[in-house]
């Protein structure tokens, strides 16, 4: 893909967050079959791993022999983790937007897809960069920037600059909050998530990394 200019939500920003921790690994055995509960819903483990499936499947089908998909497959290991940590903040990005007034359009959606994939040469190209880059699947590429997009309004609607210390403390809080609304239960076999101390918070979040800087366009 093309150089992308820096928006207001990228990987360094997390990278740089610290505060309360967000995720705690408690009562697996309370909720048999959950990979976690997030304000009273269950992500079951069999959730969590067609979701993994689906991620491996795009992957065996975007290589070209064995060799290549073991090679692939060998490049992101920790995929079940980190996509239960996806799943969860998804609904914690979701949360502290619904608390923010913050709606996301069908339009806001594809007005960032389409200038995503004049960045990347197309469709196709684009596809294959989210998956090879974040692990998102063609399947589930528009979800994706539904997020992205929700993340960056989230931080307009907070009125921060995610380029600060400032911007990105305020960010973290309004996420903080939202889990703790949610009282999150994350299965202990996936295991847990403090801010500062995870080994996943170097994962890359396919909602929190660099994009276009231009905005998609308000519904």
């Amino acid at each position: 893909m093309h150089r992308r200019r820096r928006t207001a939500v990228t990987v360094s920003a997390v990278a740089l967050l610290a505060g309360a921790p967000l995720l705690t690994a408690c009562g697996g055995d309370a909720h048999p079959g959950a990979a976690a509960v997030v304000g009273g819903q269950r992500i079951t483990v069999a959730q969590l791993e067609s979701r993994v499936n689906e991620v491996r499947s795009a992957q065996r089908n975007g290589t070209a022999n064995q060799e290549q998909y073991d090679q692939v497959v060998a490049k992101s290991g920790g995929l079940t983790r980190s996509t239960l940590h996806t799943m969860v903040l998804d609904k914690v990005l979701d949360r502290a937007a619904e608390d923010a007034g913050v709606s996301v359009s069908r339009k806001e959606i594809q007005a960032l897809r389409g200038n995503l994939e004049k960045q990347a040469g197309g469709s196709k190209a684009l596809q294959a960069a989210w998956l090879q880059q974040y692990n998102v699947p063609p399947s589930r590429l528009d979800a994706n920037l539904r997020t992205e997009v929700e993340a960056q309004k989230l931080a307009q609607a907070l009125g921060i600059d995610m380029n600060t210390t400032e911007g990105q403390a305020v960010f973290w809080n309004a996420l903080g909050k939202a889990s703790k609304e949610l009282s999150i239960d994350l299965n202990p076999r996936y295991g847990a998530w403090d801010v500062k101390k995870s080994a996943r918070v170097d994962a890359k979040m396919p909602w929190l990394h660099e994009v276009s800087a231009s905005q998609p366009t308000e519904a």
